[in-house]
């Protein structure tokens, strides 16, 4: 226990925290409120960039930095291969999209470029640059240890772990199948097969690295901590737990339903975006996964098809087709201050491990 309260004490002092606990970079749900909050009570505020542009990443560096002193992190995705269009098959998803919500538009898959996200968050300046879904390209690394910015790789086996490190990751997120939202596997027909309970995979990869190692999934709670510090984290990434707090700013509709959830209210769905994640088994979620509903396409074409149908649901603040990502442990999120979760989710481990 004693040896679990230090390693943790020390991994926060290392990155100017006094409490081992991470905003998870929830893109979509990161708004500078939030991360400023975790940031002020001692943890680390962060960013999920996935879907902002160069200036959008800037300009939520410089609001963090005008709101905060605090230490944060930006997060993006690797990219996937180019996914395989199949019109036929999409014009029958639009077809039963149209069912749950608004007309659907053909697919435009124009966004942000993965090269200007790295450029820019390089720029920023941030104490820590996330990946997910693989790792960082060498040159981009470079750039980012060159800059003084450090590596925090998300991983969900072991061999993704040994690969991050051999990659040059200084820190590993070990994500577990009961974390909220996207699963983060490097190949995207692994997620479900592959999908690893955080107590199986935490004290696997500890024991495979010589790299601290950083929880995530199913952790809300001064318990959960505790005993992830206790299988050999060093620190832990807070995200469904955050996400009743005002700060977040999500719909009432979703807050309500992470409050009500038990564990098993929860699903791993690809019915969103494409890509596996974890969210709260609603109409939309139960109905697409019947035998009758057809396949979601490929990430992103997913994403860009439902975009009409998750639009109106937070308009219309209507879970039963809402995006409402949310982990398994998300019946212990409390709709409390996020500077106030933060503090006695510490002192509660702390208790705990004393």
């Amino acid at each position: 226990m004693k040896a679990a309260l230090t390693r943790a004490e020390g991994f926060a002092q290392s990155y100017g925290l006094r409490v081992p606990i991470l905003m998870a970079p929830m893109a979509g749900a990161c708004p500078v409120s939030l991360a400023a909050a975790v940031a002020d009570a001692g943890g680390m505020g962060a960013c999920g960039a996935l879907l902002m542009d160069a200036g959008g990443i800037a300009d939520w560096s410089q609001q963090m930095r005008r709101s905060s002193n605090g230490a944060f992190m930006l997060n993006t995705w690797i990219p996937d291969p180019d996914p395989v269009r199949d019109d036929a098959h999409e014009a029958r998803l639009r077809d039963w999209l149209e069912t749950w919500g608004p007309d659907v538009p053909p697919v435009d898959l124009g966004g942000p470029q993965f090269a200007d996200q790295c450029a820019a968050m390089i720029a920023a300046g941030p104490t820590v640059m996330s990946s997910i879904m693989g790792l960082y390209p060498p040159d981009v690394v470079t750039e980012m240890k060159a800059r003084g910015i450090r590596w925090f790789a998300t991983v969900t086996t072991v061999s993704e772990a040994r690969a991050a490190v051999e990659a040059g990751a200084d820190v590993l997120i070990a994500q577990g199948a009961e974390a909220g939202g996207h699963r983060g596997a490097f190949e995207a027909k692994d997620a479900l097969a592959k999908s690893v309970g955080l107590f199986s995979l935490l004290p696997a990869v500890v024991d495979a690295v010589d790299i601290p190692v950083v929880a995530a999934g199913g952790v809300a709670d001064g318990r959960g901590l505790a005993a992830a510090l206790v299988l050999g984290a060093s620190a832990v990434v807070v995200g469904t737990a955050l996400l009743r707090s005002p700060e977040a700013g999500v719909a009432p509709a979703w807050a309500d339903a992470i409050g009500a959830a038990a564990p098993e209210d929860t699903l791993p769905t690809r019915a969103f975006s494409g890509r596996l994640g974890r969210a709260i088994a609603n109409s939309y979620v139960t109905a697409a996964a019947q035998p009758d509903a057809p396949d979601p396409a490929p990430y992103p074409v997913q994403r860009a098809l439902t975009a009409p149908m998750r639009g109106a649901a937070t308009k219309a603040d209507s879970i039963d087709t809402m995006q409402a990502w949310a982990g398994q442990s998300a019946g212990l999120a409390k709709a409390h201050p996020a500077t106030q979760i933060v503090t006695e989710m510490w002192e509660d481990a702390r208790a705990l491990l004393a």
